[in-house]
């Protein structure tokens, strides 16, 4: 026999996930370890990726396999596969190695048609089970397989209801549910131009390929994309014999997790629906009912159900995300998961599991993700503010923190809103996958239907943003843009404010406080982090309460000071512009002289901030004419204020244009070009230390003066001879000892490939790895945008280049400069302080080629101190 392709349940384990997929893995472990789980087999990544190799298409050889694992199956459950006597059904869904909720659908009741739904009738003796279930496999298989719409089957629905005078499909009986069939196979035929495929083994066919297919839709890219899972892994198919929810009142269907997943608190969370099958439970149509009401309705299996999955967490040591269905009485578990969960339920879970013994310490700081932290420092209502606001209406609590902002109706809105500088949160009926766009740029999300187990409410805790479900009072108006709550009506564009810890609904804007992050779970966690990690973490900060911020989320020092940032306030510009507009070093040193002042204090507040810990202050770095008006207008009143006449301003504009401004005049090439601003910036560095030193002669202040865009060590020794001068001379003045540091910015390809030269005379190195990219790919990064989303729809790229750090060039780059310069100075001090610095993929690639430091905003300085810990403790010095 050829490769293998298919794999029965028994067969597989748990450590095959790379093969099986996550679902595959966890279904063959579940047998292993005897628990009830419908047999199947699971058609590999391996057929996924050849799907796409052979052309899509699925090669004969593939297609032999999976009967053949078909009639093994018939063996197993002794049922066949379009016997109407006795008619196996299956259920197709997929599975990736890394979890992907709602990425990919799934297709029950598979192997129905119109002569094998007769005989399931007079076997189950249960007409109406038998045309629910060919319905509803009609209306998944056309949705999913043929991508008909899902809303014109509802449509159909709802219509029948309508004349019935009927509320809940539930309500539908047989002749109804028959209506339905035939309704739906009509629709079918209208659209497709031939009848509902009849032949089970063509079905079946056809739902694997889909099933690839959905590998390669728009939102299981975007989802990729967000969160690094390279194409080429593929997906794996489960084909599972049918266990049926919707046999009626001792039947169900249910999604359960060993802990609280929005709390992380220990006991069973879940819901469950009498007479359902499991879609109805996921996509939030019906609301369902908790957990806790099984053990009065069913005892004996939901204590079944409880020590499954307490003996499931104790083998994966991992809060559990369970389906389970139940079958006249009899629980069948369809599949297990590491559930996601909120960071702040991580958080306690983590912490929790190494309390209750179950793993260590180490094992705790891996299974936090890193970017899920981000919620944790975003704001929470502001207590008094929410003391005084009155609830317009209650959902359920989704997904924690707190959002205000303006209601949007469509993923798109809440995408293009965002994009030009909204707050929105998003209000729809409920979610689908194809909405992820819009539920990622949006504040909040708010939905009508669905329950905790819903699209919305797994994906929003996933993303970190705050999710209130299944208010079902609320009445949306998609075609007005407007929804009903509580006897108000709100417009597209109104503030709404939702509370994802309580599930309130607020018809108004809320203020927001920022997180506390040194306590609790949060701090015991973050100290084992602290403990573990080996790169040092600073933060990127501009003016005090930046600096503050970050050394509140535990910044260990300043990695990048901007100091242009500081220029365009109102008071400062003027003095900024004269400079600029000087045509000879006696008036720019005057203009100069106006800003040293400005520059001095803000540099002290910072040094205070810091309290003694390190920071790099870079030098001016931008091109002169971001300093300078744009528009007509503001050119004439300028001119007038600095008292030159407007075609003076204008020649200057026009003098200081630039075809590509990135690549210009600026970093060192200004201070080559007038030294006497470098002068002035060391004059109010060096100025700054020594003052902040004299009031606290316990700090240990040590200037690190950042020198941008050196390409050539002889640039570099011109600039930093100027500052060095300006430095001694102070300090000798000042009669205090202090050491300062002379070092620049790795920003220009040239300056890798020549850091063993400019090591000489540089004292450190900063990987400004924004620049690096943009010069190494040769694209700048506000223009790539334009043309990136081309570059993934074909594959060319997997993730933005400015996101996530390019190991393969860039960090090529990075690691030999890291090389160069310490075979000159074994104990150089390295950092980076590009946005990478703050990337958990990126951390870890700062880890391995054995950077000292990374820099980030201050909201990103816990994600880079748990992902630095994780990367020492999966990659040992």
């Amino acid at each position: 026999m050829g490769h293998k392709y298919v794999y029965q349940f028994s067969e597989g384990n748990g450590k095959m996930r790379e093969l099986l997929g996550g679902k595959g893995a966890n279904l063959a472990e579940m047998t292993n370890l005897g628990m009830p789980v419908p047999q199947g087999f699971t058609v590999t990544t391996e057929a996924c990726t050849r799907y796409y190799e052979d052309g899509r298409a699925i090669a004969p050889e593939i297609q032999a396999e999976i009967l053949e694992y078909l009639s093994k199956l018939e063996e197993t459950t002794g049922k066949q596969f379009g016997n109407a006597s006795n008619p196996l059904l299956v259920s197709v869904r997929s599975g990736a190695r890394a979890s992907m909720p709602g990425m990919m659908d799934t297709i029950l009741n598979l192997g129905l048609n119109d002569s094998v739904v007769v005989g399931l009738a007079e076997k189950s003796k249960n007409p109406r089970f038998a045309y629910d279930s060919y319905r509803r496999f009609i209306q998944m298989f056309s949705d999913v397989v043929m991508e008909l719409s899902k809303s014109r089957f509802e449509e159909i629905i709802d219509d029948v209801k309508a004349k019935k005078g009927v509320v809940h499909d539930i309500d539908l009986d047989t002749e109804d549910m028959k209506t339905l069939v035939e309704r739906f196979k009509a629709f079918y035929k209208d659209e497709k131009g031939e009848d509902f495929p009849q032949d089970p083994k063509q079905q079946l066919m056809e739902a694997v390929k889909a099933v690839f297919r959905s590998w390669d839709n728009d939102r299981a890219n975007v989802y990729r994309r967000m969160n690094e899972i390279p194409y080429d892994w593929g997906t794996a198919v489960n084909v599972q014999s049918m266990v049926f929810g919707n046999f009626g009142s001792t039947s169900g269907t249910g999604v359960a997790f060993t802990r609280n997943p929005a709390t992380g608190e220990k006991h069973l969370f879940g819901e469950y629906l009498i007479n359902a099958q499991g879609e109805d439970v996921v996509a939030g149509v019906r609301t369902p009912s908790n957990i806790s009401k099984l053990q009065e309705e069913m005892p004996e299996v939901y204590n079944q159900f409880a020590a499954i999955a307490s003996k499931l967490e104790q083998h994966y040591k991992d809060m559990q995300d369970m389906e389970f269905t139940i079958e006249n009485g009899k629980l069948y578990m369809l599949q297990t998961r590491n559930g996601k969960r909120t960071a702040a339920a991580a958080l306690k879970i983590a912490v929790d599991l190494v309390d209750e013994g179950a793993i260590t310490e180490k094992e705790a700081v891996l299974r936090v993700e890193p970017k899920q932290l981000d919620s944790l420092l975003h704001p929470q209502f502001d207590a008094d503010a929410l003391k005084k606001a009155v609830p317009i209406g209650k959902g359920l609590a989704a997904s924690p923190g707190a959002a205000c902002g303006k209601v949007v109706f469509t993923a798109e809105d809440a995408k293009e809103w965002t994009d030009r500088g909204e707050q929105v949160i998003l209000v729809r009926l409920e979610t689908s996958p194809e909405d992820i766009e819009g539920m990622h740029a949006a504040k909040g999300i708010l939905t009508v239907r669905g329950g905790m187990t819903s699209h919305a409410a797994v994906v929003a805790r996933g993303m970190g943003t705050c999710c209130v479900s299944g208010c079902g009072e609320i009445v949306v108006d998609y075609a007005k843009k407007q929804f009903e709550l509580g006897g108000k009506v709100y417009q597209e564009g109104q503030y709404i404010s939702l509370d994802g810890s309580t599930g309130n609904i607020y018809g108004e804007a809320i203020p927001t406080v920022p997180a506390d992050v040194s306590s609790g779970d949060f701090g015991r966690f973050m100290e084992w982090a602290d403990r573990y990690r080996q790169l040092e973490v600073y933060t990127n900060a501009d003016t005090p309460t930046d600096a503050r911020q970050g050394r509140a989320f535990g910044a260990q020092g300043i990695g990048l000071c901007r100091t242009e940032h500081m220029f365009f306030e109102e008071s400062r510009i003027k003095a900024m512009r004269e400079m600029i507009v000087a045509d000879n070093e006696a008036d720019r040193r005057r203009a100069l002289a106006k800003l040293l002042p400005f520059q001095q204090s803000d540099f002290e507040g910072i040094y205070e901030a810091m309290e003694g810990h390190p920071v790099v202050i870079r030098f001016l770095d931008p091109p002169l004419h971001e300093f300078l008006p744009t528009k007509e207008e503001d050119i004439r009143e300028i001119a007038n204020e600095m008292g030159i006449t407007v075609e003076k301003l204008h020649n200057v504009i026009s003098s200081l244009h630039e075809f590509n401004p990135m690549m210009g005049h600026r970093g060192c090439r200004l201070a080559v070009s007038y030294p006497e601003i470098a002068e002035m910036q060391a004059t109010a560095i060096i100025t700054a230390a020594l003052n902040v030193q004299k009031k606290h002669p316990d700090w240990t202040m040590v200037p690190e003066m950042m020198i941008p865009l050196v390409g050539e060590v002889k640039e570099l020794k011109y600039v930093k001879d100027v500052v060095v001068s300006v430095a001694d001379k102070l300090i000798a003045e000042s009669g205090l000892s202090m050491k300062y540091e002379v070092g620049t910015m790795i920003e220009i390809p040239r300056a890798a490939l020549t850091a063993d030269e400019i090591a000489k005379e540089a004292e450190f190195f900063s990987f400004g790895t924004n620049d690096l990219t943009q010069m190494t790919f040769g694209f700048s990064r506000d223009d790539a945008a334009k043309f990136l989303s081309y570059y993934y729809d074909k594959k060319v790229y997997e993730s933005d280049p400015f996101a996530h750090l390019d190991q393969k060039g860039v960090g090529k780059l990075v690691d030999m400069a890291v090389k160069l310069g310490r075979s000159v100075r074994p104990e150089m001090h390295l950092g980076i302080c590009g946005e990478h610095g703050g990337d958990p993929t990126s951390v870890e690639f700062c880890h391995r080629v054995g950077l000292n430091y990374v820099s980030c905003s201050p909201y990103r300085v816990p994600i880079a101190r748990l992902a630095a810990a994780q990367a020492a403790i999966k990659n040992p010095r």
